[in-house]
């Protein structure tokens, strides 16, 4: 019998993906085909947490491409060797992710997503790691042109499925993410391991 509210004070969890239920290694794509001192000088030159956030933000991949080619022209080829290699940046399941999120729901207690991703990859992220597509939902940040930290995030993530943010845990493996969900009211856990999770949610009453 599910539980009544009274009973239980948390009624969602929501996951951020990236390492948390997917390990995301932007490296991967470049294993086997591109110097590992190349790959190196791409990331530093382009400041590529910062390109990549832009590409979370919505900026297309076409038009990441032309930014690129007007600023560093000499990493064309390496962002095309990324975009055509996504796949293999995703290393599979982040370990005890899938258990997890079957044990919440199980629970009776819904379980969701929401990830900084871009919107033109994001249909790889399922095969990847199948536990992505037991989740109610996911919200993604590249199909909404918002990302996190951004506190507008977390008020679309409410609207959009209906949470309490009090009621809901929201976990990510960025500490500034986090901080920015407790910001918004969210119950904010820093994912660090699977287990580590899991005691949490058990302290919690979430699962047991």
């Amino acid at each position: 019998m599910r539980r009544t509210d009274a009973d239980r004070p948390i009624d969602a969890v929501v996951f951020d993906l990236g390492n948390v239920l997917v390990r995301w290694d932007p490296t991967g794509p470049f294993v086997g085909r591109m110097d590992p001192a190349d790959v190196e000088r791409f990331f530093a030159e382009i400041d590529f947490p910062s390109f990549n956030h832009e590409q979370d933000r919505g900026r297309s991949w076409a038009e990441a491409r032309a930014w690129l080619a007007r600023r560093f022209p000499q990493h064309v080829p390496a962002l095309d060797l990324y975009v055509s290699h996504f796949t293999d940046s995703l290393r599979g399941p982040v370990p005890g992710s899938d258990g997890l999120v079957r044990d919440v729901l199980a629970a009776g207690v819904r379980a969701l997503g929401l990830t900084n991703w871009s919107a033109e990859t994001f249909r790889h992220a399922p095969t990847a790691a199948p536990a992505i597509a037991l989740l109610d939902g996911v919200l993604v940040s590249g199909e909404v042109g918002i990302a996190k930290p951004d506190p507008e995030i977390f008020t679309l993530l409410a609207a959009r499925f209906d949470l309490d943010p009090q009621r809901t845990v929201f976990t990510d493996d960025s500490p500034t993410n986090v901080e920015a969900s407790r910001a918004a009211g969210y119950v904010g856990l820093l994912f660090e391991s699977s287990d580590d999770l899991r005691r949490e949610l058990c302290a919690r009453g979430v699962i047991r």
